[in-house]
């Protein structure tokens, strides 16, 4: 670990958000190049993974943005305060609108949402899990972005550390796309590059929240609230959810534990 962040140190920040996130894309890869060895995924299993990656994302909204963002933040009581609240706040209702606007379904392929459109299924699952992955290249990029701009609150060890959690994260995520798209009859290749697919848009995301801190620096406290409210959003509308859609709750309930457990530990103990 300390060889991972010694390199990470030598780098510019914002090459060092694009190499973290193509790491968690390639874990996202990783997992969903199961479906060239598996037809099928046990739904307890699955549920169970679910819970785990709704666990890291509460753990590193809070450990890895929330907590740095409130303590660089100016003043005392309500003023130290307001800066976390106003970009949790803005977090939150940007996936709101993006989860209202952006035509998307579910694992279960039975509940469709954003705006009417003639687009096949398996388009619309590789958008919602593309809408997951948004907030996490960005909290990414942000804690990077803060190295940059020379906050002591946001070092390279604790960006590495969140890439690391959302990369193990990843990694169940996409499974979860590639085996629901087996199911409905693509083929291993497609189901695969469908899977990869939906978490491109990290790097994209990381290199945006990086350059955005870099040149605006007084925004790093907004900007790494924003996207933990994002990630919260993500997980009380979108993960949750679908873990509750069969008999296994209290299986991803203890993945939930789990997933919480590790990224909290990695944060604190390495972070």
């Amino acid at each position: 670990m300390d060889a991972i962040i010694t390199y990470f140190e030598g780098i510019d920040p914002v090459m060092g958000a694009f190499i973290a996130t193509l790491f968690t894309w390639g874990l996202t890869a990783l997992g969903a190049a199961f479906v060239f060895f598996f037809k099928k995924m046990n739904r307890a299993l699955l549920d169970g993974m679910l819970g785990f990656t709704g666990g890291v994302m509460v753990a590193a909204s809070f450990w890895s943005l929330l907590s740095p963002a409130i303590e660089m933040s100016g003043g005392e009581g309500f003023i130290k305060v307001i800066p976390a609240a106003i970009g949790f706040a803005l977090g939150a209702l940007f996936l709101f609108g993006l989860d209202k606007l952006l035509p998307h379904i579910h694992i279960n392929f039975k509940e469709s949402e954003g705006i009417k459109t003639p687009w096949q299924k398996t388009t619309l699952l590789v958008l919602a899990i593309t809408l997951h992955n948004i907030p996490e290249g960005l909290a990414v990029g942000v804690l990077f972005g803060g190295v940059a701009a020379g906050f002591p609150e946001a070092s390279i060890a604790g960006a590495v550390v969140l890439a690391l959690g959302i990369g193990i994260q990843n990694f169940p995520e996409g499974i979860a796309v590639s085996m629901p798209l087996r199911r409905q009859g693509l083929s291993h290749f497609k189901s695969f590059w469908y899977g990869q697919l939906s978490a491109v848009v990290e790097p994209v995301a990381a290199v945006i929240g990086a350059v955005a801190v870099t040149f605006f620096t007084p925004i790093l406290p907004y900007a790494l609230a924003f996207a933990a409210g994002a990630m919260i959003f993500v997980v009380v509308e979108e993960v949750i959810p679908e873990t509750q859609q069969d008999k296994y709750t209290d299986i991803a309930t203890l993945g939930f534990i789990g997933g919480f457990l590790v990224m909290m530990t990695l944060d604190v103990a390495l972070g």
